[in-house]
């Protein structure tokens, strides 16, 4: 079999195939045995009607193909093999040449990841926010950590923000009644905003008993888009009572002796959620630098696959109504033409981000390890409520765990660049990343123990895990 490649664009490639008819006819012969297994004719035992009566039966043309059909997918995937081309989705195959005896010959054009002309990685400056930590952010945890052991206490007075409602919902649209709207005894805190528009404005200044009916917007459901009348009825109003800050609640809510130990803690606990938030930050700073400096093609039926499917699932739950979608849309304070924009320029950012990750991990010659595998399946297992092995299994049937493979793969990547960049905050402190980013490869072998291996190394008796 001959292949040669022709460059379209920085992004999109034809392939040149010449299939020898010799190498089909292996394939001409399998179709015929199994063709003669199921067509019978007078004379002959089945499975053993020579092959030019079995012709002459079915044509010559039909067998072709079918054998064609069977054989292109194969060799498709043999001449990227031997290009070395880098498909991106599937390819677009037109068969030029199919006559029996004589060769095959057909293209297949598709999208490729292009060549990245990368910088040097380890000049890379990444300026992020530094991390401050308020008395009152400490205060605002301690007050989150009362509330969980206060008690409601019902008041013989009007609601307002802060109390505790237990509440009856009606609703229509047009004077029809909305069955799907109508419940009893819900519970809800008055100024939380959780619920629907207009909701914690009408319930203030009720006392038990008394109703309201306000105006909203419905931003979901067979109604999306249309104003509904909703009626609210108080049928109890409840406030909180805090425990005082003192010792005494330190021993009650934590291991801490005295309230002085437990606001200690919780200062550790803002610091901690604050690194977490400060190393997204570094990350999605190294991203946007690093897209700031390298050009990166974008294959554009990459990218307008990513807009249609975007574009299914907001529209899906909706029956694929465009009017009813633009109603959502208009409550929601946007348009049809707002989200065609974000969603193109979404779809660009994402895919440009991939390949150029890719091209990273390709030239820092990022290795994921089973260790990677198993510690993604960990998290991925707490965050949708399944056991690890069972996620894998999901993985496995829906196809996803190249994907999988290929987002840790990116990850372990960034983690890279970030461990070889200069990181500052904007007050010019250089910010130690190891804790979530790890130690650049130089870093771990000057620290690792003189008597281990280094982490590039196997042991003499051991094989690399293969990780294919």
């Amino acid at each position: 079999m001959k292949s040669t490649v022709e460059k379209l664009s920085p992004t999109r490639v034809r392939i040149n195939v010449e299939v020898p008819f010799t190498e089909l006819e292996p394939e001409f012969d399998r179709a015929f045995k199994q063709l003669a297994k199921q067509v019978r004719l007078p004379g002959f035992r089945p499975g053993k009607a020579p092959r030019k009566l079995l012709e002459a039966r079915v044509g010559r043309e039909a067998m072709l193909d079918q054998v064609v059909s069977e054989a292109v997918p194969g060799r498709y995937s043999e001449a990227v093999t031997t290009t070395q081309v880098n498909p991106l989705g599937q390819p677009e195959i037109e068969i030029t040449k199919k006559e029996y005896g004589e060769d095959l010959v057909f293209t297949a054009e598709v999208d490729v990841r292009p060549d990245i002309e990368l910088p040097d990685l380890t000049t890379l400056k990444i300026t992020v926010d530094p991390i401050e930590i308020t008395d009152e952010e400490v205060d605002a945890e301690l007050q989150s950590l009362r509330a969980r052991f206060g008690t409601l206490t019902g008041v013989d007075r009007a609601a307002q923000n802060g109390d505790f409602v237990s509440i009856d919902l009606s609703g229509s649209v047009d004077g029809k009644e909305l069955p799907e709207a109508a419940t009893e005894g819900l519970s809800h805190e008055v100024g939380s905003g959780q619920l629907i528009d207009g909701l914690d404005e009408a319930i203030v200044g009720l006392k038990e008993g008394e109703s309201r009916v306000f105006t909203t917007k419905l931003v979901a459901g067979e109604h999306a888009g249309q104003e509904a009348q909703v009626t609210v009825t108080v049928k109890s109003v409840k406030e909180r009572e805090l425990p005082e800050p003192d010792d005494d609640f330190a021993q009650l809510a934590s291991e801490f002796d005295t309230i002085d130990e437990l606001r200690a803690s919780l200062r550790e606990q803002v610091e901690r959620t604050k690194r977490v938030q400060q190393a997204e930050q570094i990350r999605d700073k190294t991203l946007e630098t690093l897209l700031e400096q390298i050009e990166v093609p974008l294959p554009e039926n990459i990218v307008q696959a990513q807009v249609d499917d975007t574009l299914h699932s907001a529209i899906h739950n909706l029956d694929h109504d465009e009017a009813r979608f633009a109603e959502v849309l208009e409550a929601q304070g946007s348009s049809r033409e707002e989200f065609d924009a974000d969603n193109r320029s979404n779809a660009e950012k994402g895919v440009k981000t991939q390949l150029l990750v890719d091209a990273i991990a390709d030239k820092l010659e990022v290795q994921v390890s089973q260790n990677d595998i198993t510690e993604r399946l960990m998290l991925m297992s707490q965050q949708y409520g399944m056991e690890p092995q069972q996620l894998l299994q999901a993985l496995q049937q829906n196809n996803q765990l190249a994907a999988m493979f290929a987002d840790v793969r990116r990850g372990l990547a960034v983690a890279a660049v970030v461990q070889g960049a200069t990181v500052t905050d904007s007050d010019g402190n250089e910010i130690d990343t190891t804790e979530f980013f790890g130690r650049s490869g130089e870093q771990a072998q000057t620290d690792a123990p003189e008597d281990e291996p280094q982490a590039d190394e196997a042991p003499a008796d051991e094989e690399p895990a293969d990780t294919k």
